[in-house]
């Protein structure tokens, strides 16, 4: 072997074509991530077909069918059923739903915002006490909560009341965390002293100024806020008596405790189940921009 050959180095063309892996291995790890992907695909969608394919089958079918494939389409029969049944307490309980992670999502959204705008924007003393105070509650989970809450709400007897429901629904410990982490970054100090040359104050500057760059922020609160409330079922369980109050969940699974009794309430709580994921998809379609924006802004802090 010559000085020269020594002094440039093995290049890739003196390595035997068996060792020049590079291609292969970034085929098989694609190869690896797509099947990973597709699986976890199927294994979200596949209970959402199964749901949406018996909701279209009459009760005499759901058992002697293919469960993944059609029988006789009885899905718009299923649902008018499902909407007179007990004069029409599904569509109560709708209402009530959207009631519950509407309004509790948009005033979450605006506390949280405006604590984590002052959080990241104002100095004072103890900010990052009441900061990690903050993090210990994302930490805490709503099951721990539910009973303590229960007593309190006792005492004052807001229990079996919509209030009962929806006022724990507006605090968002993980809101105030992502708000004032995306308000550090995006919300440029010297705009806020140019909205107070100009004389506006303090809540103005906010709402006019700081809140539309906190936009994809706020809307990505609003919608992990209303996923969380639509799908809240302890809370409602504890605090609730009255038919008239439950959320979709609740009400659903009043029904799948009276099977034995009554037989056709299976055709009613598949239906209403397949119904009830209805809102969410809307909700992530039309926020999905949004939501994705504000994941990315906020993870560059």
């Amino acid at each position: 072997m010559s000085m020269l050959t020594l002094h440039r180095g093995v290049t890739a063309e003196d390595r035997p074509r068996g060792s020049a892996r590079g291609p292969r291995e970034s085929i098989i790890s694609r190869g690896a991530a797509l099947l990973i992907m597709g699986v976890f695909t199927l294994y979200f969608l596949v209970p959402i077909w199964w749901l949406f394919i018996s909701s279209t089958k009459d009760r005499s079918d759901l058992l002697t069918t293919n469960p993944l494939w059609f029988a006789d389409w009885n899905l718009f029969e299923n649902v008018g059923a499902l909407f007179a049944y007990n004069d029409g307490i599904y569509l109560r309980w709708i209402l009530n739903s959207l009631g519950y992670a509407g309004l509790g999502a948009l005033l979450a959204t605006a506390f949280a915002g405006m604590c984590g705008y002052a959080l990241a924007k104002y100095p004072f003393r103890g900010r990052e006490v009441f900061f990690n105070v903050v993090l210990g509650g994302v930490l805490v989970p709503a099951t721990a909560l539910a009973l303590p809450l229960f007593l309190l709400f006792s005492q004052v007897n807001l229990t079996n009341t919509y209030w009962a429901v929806l006022l724990p629904s507006i605090v968002s410990p993980f809101g105030v965390y992502l708000t004032r982490i995306f308000a550090a970054a995006s919300v440029p100090d010297e705009l806020i002293e140019a909205g107070r040359l100009d004389g506006a104050g303090e809540v103005r500057t906010f709402f006019t100024i700081s809140a539309r760059l906190m936009t994809p922020a706020l809307v990505t609160v609003f919608l992990f806020q209303f996923v969380t409330i639509w799908n809240n079922f302890f809370l409602p369980l504890i605090m609730l008596r009255s038919q008239e109050l439950f959320p979709l969940t609740y009400g659903l699974y009043a029904w799948n405790t009276q099977l034995n009794q009554i037989p056709e309430l299976r055709t009613y709580v598949l239906v209403g189940s397949f119904l009830s994921i209805v809102p969410l998809i809307i909700a992530f379609l039309l926020l999905q921009r949004f939501w994705r924006g504000g994941l990315g802004t906020g993870s560059v802090k």
